[in-house]
């Protein structure tokens, strides 16, 4: 299958590492224009520069920077000038920490909310006519296996991936009948250095590396029909299917790249 994105162009929210950095990578590879984000301009040069590294054929202006939080509506607008239009946005900015759900106040349900799901919302009614207008288009949103499977160390993290899913389906409704699709990507426990963190906060930082990953498996992720971390490219793969021609009639859906950890033949 030759994925072709050339003479698209993509945004990739909170790609200045792990999975966003990751889907940036491989767009890129499909010949997509991309544009990658973070709060820190010094990380996001990084990661524009970590691209080329990988692909040293790459024309050296179809990966771009934009520094802003997008977690706020400021942000939001501060990208919108600098990039109008786009063909591809994949909402991936996120955030998750354990949290006893007794001890969760509102101000970090109102952070969580702001980062997980509202940015993801303000850049689709910012893109999506856009789209619509055009007779093109693609909107990801990369949501998580604990969108379905509930963690009881991070109820709220779970919380908002639950409501990026029906949001997904009511931006798909908006969008209907245009060209244009929007897809959530259900993705299972992947290997980040922020997922290494929780690893050893949850198993301990006394142990090497391979033997922590299986044992937190083993103990807080058992359902995995892969039994080990998905590695961030995996996830890259499937959003550039997603993003092609072959996935046209793939919409308002929640995709799962999860290893097999949600024990369900639905989302």
């Amino acid at each position: 299958m030759n994925i072709d994105l050339s003479n698209r162009r993509a945004l990739v929210s909170g790609s200045s590492q792990g999975i966003g950095l990751a889907i940036a990578t491989e767009l890129a590879r499909s010949g997509a224009s991309v544009v990658v984000n973070g709060r820190s301009a010094d990380k996001t040069r990084l990661a524009v520069a970590s691209i080329a590294d990988q692909l040293p054929n790459m024309d050296a202006t179809a990966v771009t920077a934009v520094t802003a939080d997008l977690a706020t509506a400021d942000g939001a607008e501060a990208l919108h000038d600098l990039v109008p239009d786009l063909d591809i946005l994949v909402n991936n900015l996120g955030i998750f920490g354990v949290r006893p759900v007794l001890e969760i106040d509102d101000d970090e349900w109102r952070r969580y909310f702001e980062v997980n799901v509202l940015s993801a919302v303000r850049l689709t009614r910012i893109y999506l006519a856009g789209m619509v207008e055009r007779g093109w288009g693609r909107v990801l949103n990369i949501a998580s296996d604990s969108a379905v499977v509930t963690p009881v160390e991070m109820v709220h993290y779970g919380v908002t991936k639950t409501a990026l899913l029906a949001t997904t389906r009511g931006f798909a409704k908006a969008a209907a009948g245009s060209g244009v699709t929007v897809n959530s990507v259900i993705v299972g426990p992947t290997h980040t250095p922020g997922v290494e963190t929780f690893v050893a906060d949850l198993v301990g930082d006394d142990l090497p590396w391979d033997q922590a990953e299986r044992k937190f498996m083993r103990e807080h992720r058992p359902n995995s029909l892969i039994r080990r971390l998905i590695e961030p490219a995996e996830i890259g793969h499937v959003v550039v299917y997603l993003c092609s021609e072959f996935a046209s009639v793939t919409t308002g859906a929640a995709i799962r790249a999860d290893g097999g950890y949600v024990d369900s033949i639905l989302p």
